[in-house]
């Protein structure tokens, strides 16, 4: 019976490890050769306490040349000198422009609700939705408005690179691209249309204006704290098309820059992240399984045979952690220490569970929010 489980927990570890090799070495980043642009595009930052991120920015906004008309930031009620510092930056530079939040309606979420208003005051052909913590590379917009010429799409991502500082950032931070890309085919995502391989990061979000508001935009996703993902989906289901590309190149941000930051990002998208429970234990089980379970079983199975089946199992998800930390440039260090980022990680997953579903809620920048992923109370 063990035999049979570690022989499969073997097969699975492989096929993960054989999709990180497919994504790493088949997954494009926008095209190099970007083609020159006009004033085209609206550079959209939703802020809610941002003042440490904001300015920087901004900054690496207007260094992208005249093809931004604009860079709207829109302050989220915002309790700290976030909107301060975006006007010193309009008094700079005209195309800076900063717009206030009206207050959250009922069943919106924070960000959603930030966006939309964002792409109401935007008047350029495409919308470039961008975090406050994204640094803008070099040449990075006109590559993005590029990539969706080439791929005919009307919505393109840019996975960002992570900046990571520090142990817990290096333990931790990986597991995001780790989960990802072990699970999602990215190159057959360029393929296909299927909504179901739908992918986005909120980081940076290009749409085409146009679009956006003929499908309904952030509207589709206004009660989901998961909602870059969603909107891809959401996007495809409307029947257009959709594109996440290797942005390392492109944008880099630095999520969390501790510990506890980790854990409450992660803990407001974990549970969130799955539209069905069903689907979160599902996951929670495969993951604990395939990823965690063999480095168990090499230092307690019973047999020889049993713990090289073991051993190999859990090789071969080192190995998968191994080749995203060289395509993503992640410590390598941090591969060794998987059995303990990944413990971490699904301990995470039942707090987020737990608090969504049966517990107090989750508290993220001074709004809570319940098992309906909307806030339902606000300071």
């Amino acid at each position: 019976m063990m035999t049979a489980l570690l022989s499969t927990l073997l097969a699975l570890g492989l096929a993960a490890l054989g999709l990180a090799v497919w994504n790493a070495l088949a997954w494009p980043a926008p095209p190099h050769n970007a083609a020159p642009l006009g004033p085209c595009v609206s550079l959209l930052v939703p802020a809610r306490d941002e003042e440490s991120h904001i300015a920087a920015c901004l900054d690496t906004i207007l260094e992208q040349g005249n093809c931004v008309v604009e860079a709207i930031v829109c302050d989220d009620h915002s309790a700290d000198r976030t909107a301060e510092i975006v006007r010193q930056r309009a008094e700079c530079d005209e195309r800076v422009r900063l717009i206030a939040a009206t207050p959250l309606p009922e069943g919106w979420c924070g960000k959603p609700h930030a966006c939309h208003q964002l792409a109401l005051a935007a008047h350029s052909e495409w919308l470039l939705f961008l975090d406050a913590d994204t640094r803008l590379q070099p040449g990075a917009v006109a590559r993005i408005v590029t990539a969706a010429t080439r791929h005919d799409a009307t919505l393109v991502s840019c996975w960002p690179g992570l900046d990571m500082h520090g142990f817990w950032e290096g333990l931790l931070m990986p597991m995001l691209n780790f989960v990802v890309y072990t699970l999602h085919p990215a190159p057959l995502a360029l393929l296909r249309k299927d909504p179901a391989l739908g992918l986005a990061h909120g980081a940076c979000i290009l749409a085409h204006r146009e679009t956006y508001l003929r499908t309904g935009g952030h509207v589709l996703v206004r009660h989901q704290l998961f909602e870059d993902t969603q909107l891809a989906r959401q996007w495809r289901t409307a029947g257009e098309r959709t594109v996440c590309l290797d942005g390392q190149d492109i944008g880099r941000v630095r999520m969390y820059d501790s510990l506890p930051a980790i854990w409450n990002g992660f803990q407001k998208n974990f549970y969130p992240a799955f539209q069905r429970r069903a689907s979160f234990w599902v996951f929670w089980t495969g993951h604990s399984l395939v990823f965690l379970a063999p480095f168990i079983a090499a230092a307690t199975a019973p047999t020889a045979g049993a713990r090289f089946l073991a051993s190999a199992a859990g090789l071969s998800v080192i190995a998968a952690r191994i080749v995203l930390a060289l395509r993503f440039r992640h410590p390598l260090w941090s591969a060794a220490l998987h059995p303990i980022a990944e413990a971490a990680f699904l301990t995470l997953g039942l707090v987020s569970w737990w608090k969504f579903r049966n517990g107090s809620g989750v508290e993220w920048k001074g709004r809570f929010y319940r098992a309906t992923s909307c806030p339902e109370s606000e300071p």
